[in-house]
């Protein structure tokens, strides 16, 4: 992302939430008036210094002057390290390290399947499968080591009808994104849930743009698909959840597909008060038929986007994409954003599949980290429930640096 829409972004996330906490608004103000629109378009680093600084100068807030030490370290001219989980170079691409099939059975011989989230506890090492049945259950698996199948250890039912998506574990808790039907009684929403007993804690509606209505809302079975955890960051003392619609709004234009950020205010208890939502802008899709089915937060600044399009009879594409976080919306919707690398995982070795999940996978003995995909087999005999383990490519140039 170029220094002056970073930037602009930073400043508008601070400027938002001092409006929310009785501030104002001037920060944002200030940091969107001087620049030109297209230039926060274009959506590229910063390859120069000189146009680097160029961009920054019509900008005079506190918040820039704050910023742009950390930033220019972090951010603009930092190569990325070896723990990063990025192909180094982009263009490197991903590996797929193992793929397999999980039963299709549970211990009692009933049937098992529709994953479309996964998480790995990054202690246990153990997953968690999320089920869009339309009884809806939590999975938990033993880990997913370098050899054998892991273990199915318990289903959690969860108490409440819906279309699970999503999933966040957070706090003792689950977050999850249920993608429901244009209909009263079956209505998209985010979903609270006990961790240890699978008790409904909370359900939250969408904002009413996402809301089904004449001409307007999510169309049927076409998101929330999406739910991932960002952590806290500087100006944001708790994390926060980012939601994102599987195809545009019906009322947005083809091709675009809106991102929620569910966050909590200063002073509230994530395991108690309800978050709130703020439109984030939009990403665009890679053409006509596909479709975002999960995200993954890499960084403060960017989120990768697992992508699906299925073509009858027998015909998945699956890719990966790297964006840019977009800013929060304050006036209509804006121009998508574009992504700044796309990799094609059907052609890297992943087995054509219909892959819905995706969250950070085990580390190797180096340190190297990777990524856990699960595919929904929609209980079709044709297809199965499988797990990939996917690394990214890093060049020894890239491997050597600090």
């Amino acid at each position: 992302m170029s220094v002056c829409c970073l930037l602009q972004r930073q400043c508008c996330l601070a400027a938002d939430w001092l409006d929310a906490h009785g501030g104002n608004d001037t920060l944002c103000d200030h940091a969107y008036t001087p620049l030109p629109a297209e230039s926060c378009r274009k959506l590229g680093r910063c390859h120069v210094l000189e146009d680097a600084a160029a961009a920054l100068r019509p900008i005079q807030t506190g918040c820039v002057k704050a910023l742009i030490a950390a930033i220019t370290a972090t951010l603009i001219f930092a190569a990325p390290t070896k723990a990063s989980l990025l192909p180094c170079p982009l263009a490197a691409g991903w590996r797929v390290e193992r793929h397999l099939e999980l039963p299709r059975r549970d211990t009692d011989n009933q049937p098992i399947g529709g994953f479309s989230a996964v998480h790995r506890n990054p202690t246990t090492g153990e997953l968690l499968l999320l089920s869009d049945l339309p009884q809806g259950a939590l999975l938990r698996w033993s880990s997913f080591s370098s050899g054998g199948i892991p273990r199915l250890l318990r289903v959690l039912p969860l108490v409440h009808p819906m279309d699970g998506e999503g999933l966040v574990a957070l706090d003792g808790q689950f977050w999850i994104a249920s993608e429901g039907r244009r209909t009263a009684h079956q209505q998209p929403s985010l979903l609270r849930f006990d961790a240890a007993s699978g008790q409904l804690l909370q359900r939250l509606l969408l904002p009413p743009d996402w809301q089904a209505g004449n001409g307007k809302g999510l169309d049927s079975n076409a998101g929330p698909e999406s739910l991932a955890l960002m952590p806290a960051m500087a100006g944001r003392s708790s994390p926060a959840l980012l939601m994102a619609a599987e195809q545009p709004l019906l009322q947005d234009p083809p091709l675009q597909v809106r991102l929620l950020s569910w966050q909590w205010r200063r002073g509230q208890d994530p395991h108690i008060d309800a978050p709130w939502a703020q439109p984030l802008g939009s990403l665009q899709l890679p053409g006509e038929g596909w479709g975002l089915t999960d995200l993954i937060v890499v960084n403060s600044a960017q989120v990768l986007a697992l992508l699906r399009r299925f073509e009858a009879p027998f015909n998945w594409s699956i890719r990966l994409a790297l964006f840019p976080l977009p800013a929060p919306e304050t006036s209509g919707l804006s121009m998508p954003l574009a992504p700044l690398a796309s990799w094609d995982l059907i052609g890297a070795g992943l087995p054509p599949d219909n892959w819905e999940g995706i969250s950070a996978g085990p580390p190797s003995a180096e340190g190297q980290p990777s990524l856990l995909l699960v595919s929904d087999d929609n209980l079709n005999p044709l297809q199965a429930s499988r797990l990939a383990l996917l690394t990214p490519v890093r060049t020894t140039s890239c491997s050597s640096l600090p």
